[in-house]
């Protein structure tokens, strides 16, 4: 039999007004309806309602990470730094990083993920390549010291999340288990209710080669991705590449330097000399570990910093400050240009192809020079796609122009390949006797972030409006207030529930029908029974909270038509 949640001794406060910092939809309704409390910024209490939510998720990735033979563990939040040193993390993670000691000076960190324990683990128990392959799974806490929590539960600093591990032998096997992985994260998102999107990544700190982010289409979403709509091709724009032809020299005169005063910005430049920016190359300065190094991209397009970030990681990368031009004479503010520093890297997009022509800085004060060759006048020392993707960009893989949307990412697979592995020296005996380096895939599936990527994408004006499978009830029965309405309510309830229905029953004395109603549809149960005016003839009123669709229905009747549904 499954459970009746009486309202009368639920707790639950629901709210008629936004919270006055929430900007995101999730954020707004979710505490509104009483789902979950902020306890700090990026901290949230998970409340009675939003614990069912979070339990159901959980509920869905257990059952499909099994369903693909993973076993689960549960491993600390508290960690030693030793082997995220070892790794190198420690540092990499920054200020992400919740770093803490114990009362002996022990430095310890709380688990950001857990790459390299999980490694640690199968290094001490699997000894031969009869122990492999496996997956190994945990549903646990993590912590990132966020420097802006936002969206609510989208962006905390203290998250639940699915990692999953999986070691193997060969490559063939890694190939394998991520494939696994991949179709079963298509399964959780379906089942979930999630419309979802496998889009092509990049690792970033966690290392690895192959990579593909899971995003949920989302106002709200801090990630941006392309995809075609010509192909199949997507990709967060971290991974987009450019296909760059090399241009046409032939007709391109010789340097000319060109008298412009005022003109330290692409927008003063083009007006002065009445050209489209397009024509123009930007040089941005940025430090990387302290070096400066010089990043060129066509004048109308913008330096992706993350992007840049990702191609040069584990190194830092900052913008330039007026202080790092002091004592540097062939670094002019404003006028740099790519011909002549000999002193600094140089990094381009590839649409600074050899054989493009350019107007660009002359490395003088109010100076700039046009016919400036890539390729004769200066060398590119490496070309990373560094230019922030617009919509309209050529697809990689047919040309057709890109469209541009936000989502939220809810999952991540990687192959790491033998990263985690050479670091810690994971080997097993192998069939031939010799010792095998164990190669590794990590996967992971954000919870408390699928909870607000479902709010996002299934609320409407009224308020939460919950897919089935993870809503916190079947139905939501509500006794518009009279006594014997009431006593029908409690009546359906147990019925409903003896039929095998998470039921959820507003019996609260004293609240008006009206307020019943409105927190009926801000909670967002799938669907509502009301024991209305009709109660004496034991007629209640069936609505379906997602199309509003009404109808009346005897008792037997509705229980009849939700045992169905159910």
């Amino acid at each position: 039999m499954a459970q009746v949640q009486r309202m009368s001794r639920l707790m639950i406060k629901t709210l008629r007004d936004d919270p006055a910092d929430a900007e995101t939809l999730n954020h707004k309704l979710l505490v509104r309806a009483g789902y979950v409390r902020r306890t700090a910024a990026g901290i949230w209490s998970w409340l009675p309602l939003g614990k069912k939510v979070l339990e159901n998720i959980t509920r869905v990735v257990r059952e499909e990470m099994d369903a693909i033979g993973g076993q689960e563990v549960l491993l600390p939040a508290l960690l030693p730094k030793e082997p995220y040193e070892a790794s190198g993390r420690y540092d990499e993670y920054g200020d992400l990083l919740f770093r803490l000691q114990d009362r002996k000076g022990s430095d310890y960190l709380l688990g950001p993920t857990h790459e390299e324990i999980f490694t640690q683990i199968v290094k001490d128990m699997c000894s031969s390549y009869k122990d492999l392959p496996i997956i190994l799974y945990q549903i646990q806490t993590k912590y990132r010291d966020e420097a802006r929590p936002r969206a609510g539960v989208l962006r905390g600093r203290e998250f639940h999340m699915k990692d999953s591990y999986s070691f193997d032998t060969t490559d063939e096997g890694l190939a394998e288990a991520y494939q696994l992985h991949r179709a079963a994260y298509i399964r959780v998102f379906e089942r979930l209710g999630l419309d979802h999107r496998i889009v092509s990544a990049v690792s970033g700190a966690m290392g690895g080669s192959a990579s593909e982010e899971f995003l949920a289409p989302a106002p709200a979403g801090e990630d941006t991705f392309v995809d075609c709509p010509n192909c199949d091709y997507a990709a967060n724009t971290e991974a987009v590449t450019f296909n760059a032809t090399p241009g046409d020299a032939s007709g391109v005169g010789p340097v000319e330097e060109l008298d412009t005063p005022d003109t330290p910005t692409i927008e003063t430049l083009a007006a002065h000399l009445g050209v489209e920016a397009s024509a123009t190359l930007k040089n941005v300065l940025v430090k990387v570990d302290g070096e400066i190094v010089a990043v060129g991209v066509p004048g109308d397009r913008e330096v992706d910093l993350g992007k840049l970030g990702e191609h040069l990681a584990p190194a830092v990368v900052e913008l330039v400050t007026a202080e790092d031009f002091v004592g540097r004479p062939d670094l002019v503010r404003g006028y740099v240009g790519p011909q002549g520093l000999e002193k600094v890297r140089y990094i381009a997009d590839p649409r600074v192809a050899p054989g493009t022509a350019w107007i660009t800085g002359a490395n003088k004060d109010g100076k700039h020079a046009k016919n400036v060759l890539a390729g004769r006048d200066f060398e590119v020392h490496d070309y990373l796609d560094v230019v922030v993707v617009e919509a309209g960009d050529p697809c990689p893989k047919c040309g057709t122009g890109l469209q541009v949307d936000r989502a939220i990412e809810i999952g991540h697979i990687f192959q790491l390949g033998r990263k985690y592995t050479d670091i810690f020296a994971l080997d097993v005996l192998g069939q031939q006797g010799k010792p095998v380096r164990v190669t590794m895939g990590s996967y992971g599936i954000g919870v408390s972030r699928a909870v607000a990527a479902i709010a996002e994408q299934t609320a409407d004006d009224r308020g939460l409006c919950w897919p089935r499978e993870v809503a916190p009830a079947d139905v939501h029965v509500v006794a518009a207030g009279k006594a014997l309405q009431t006593e029908l309510a409690l009546e359906v309830s147990d019925k409903l529930a003896a039929a095998g229905l998470r039921v959820l029953v507003d019996d609260r004395a004293g609240v008006s029908p009206g307020v019943k109603f409105t927190d009926s549809e801000l909670i967002g149960v799938p669907k509502i029974l009301v024991a209305g005016r009709r109660s004496a003839e034991g007629v209640l009123e069936l609505k379906d909270r997602r199309t509003g669709e009404r109808e009346e229905l005897t008792v037997e009747e509705a229980i009849a038509r939700l045992s169905e549904q159910g």
